[in-house]
């Protein structure tokens, strides 16, 4: 079995979900948090590493809530996503933001602490067993020199909703031999009688397909992929407004661009589990039930670690 890591951006403010640590919040009958979940099924899948992706002014809460009790049944690093982490001659730029610089950034902060095939999570997501296995499997039987090779698990548009407001996806675009040709992220996507939707510029809806494959932001990706990261935020950051507080480095986006430049090919590995996560606060009952449901079906014990 190869080596490999599971980073798990955990950086967000998380200021839809009423100002909280959506990442902290208990969801599991014994206290446990998306998290575990995520990591007991990576662990699971042959995974041995797990870096959290963090603010340093949650690092003392971080640590009590998960980050202990993970040290002791596997290797774990912290990499600490903060605004002011980018070049001295860029400085001025994060004056008037309030966040770090997104998806992107949050990769590249593990740079000094990733030198394996590493797979990338969402905190507040759970993506369910498959999805690891599939992951482990291509990043341990491709080359871990290639940054330009990847995968992206693929999830159902209409499995990824919220019933409580809009949500981000990337939808993607997948050939028949299951290599993403596009990837588009759309922001506001809503449930509608009729399926899914975007709010158009003069107040309208615009139909989503809710087959659509989507990003969930679960990438497989190797060491070497720090390079092309490293000089697209400096180029990112070149570009951005000094005025902009708002502007993100993401990595849909950066995939994407990759893609259609033809100097990345990502193979999508669909995931046919079910996700959710807590975007909005009213998420966390429907997650807490939805833990309840797996737990009487067999998939997890009552007590995970």
């Amino acid at each position: 079995m190869g080596k490999a890591a599971l980073v798990i951006m955990a950086a967000g403010i998380g200021s839809r979900f009423g100002g909280g640590i959506k990442q902290l919040e208990a969801v599991g009958p014994g206290g446990e948090i998306i998290m575990d979940y995520s990591i007991c099924d990576a662990l699971e899948a042959g995974f041995d590493k797990v870096v959290f992706v963090i603010r340093k002014d949650l690092d003392a809460d971080f640590k009590r809530v998960i980050g202990r009790r993970i040290e002791k049944i596997t290797e774990v690093e912290y990499a600490y996503q903060e605004l002011d982490d980018i070049p001295e001659r860029f400085q001025k730029k994060a004056e008037h933001r309030k966040k770090p610089w997104g998806t992107g950034q949050a990769i590249l902060c593990c740079k000094d602490v990733v030198k394996e095939p590493f797979l990338v999570i969402n905190a507040d997501d759970y993506y369910g067993k498959e999805a690891y296995r599939k992951a482990y499997e291509y990043l341990t039987s491709h080359s871990s020199k290639d940054g330009c090779l990847a995968c992206m698990i693929g999830f159902i548009l209409k499995n990824t909703l919220s019933d409580n407001g809009g949500v981000t996806r990337g939808i993607s675009k997948v050939d028949c031999n299951h290599m993403l040709t596009e990837i588009v992220e759309t922001r506001g996507i809503i449930k509608t009688e009729n399926g899914a939707a975007v709010q158009s510029e003069d107040g309208g809806l615009v139909p989503v397909d809710l087959e659509s494959d989507v990003s969930m932001n679960m990438w497989g990706l190797f060491p070497a992929f720090m390079d092309i990261l490293e000089t697209g935020f400096e180029k990112f950051l070149g570009e951005t407004d000094e005025e902009d507080p708002k502007g993100e480095y993401l990595l849909p986006t950066i995939i994407g661009e990759l893609l259609e430049a033809g100097k990345m090919q990502v193979e999508v590995l669909q995931s046919h589990d079910k996700w959710f996560g807590v975007t909005y606060k009213e998420d966390k009952k429907d997650v807490v039930q939805e833990i309840q449901k797996l737990i009487a079906d067999g998939i997890y014990k009552e007590k995970l670690f």
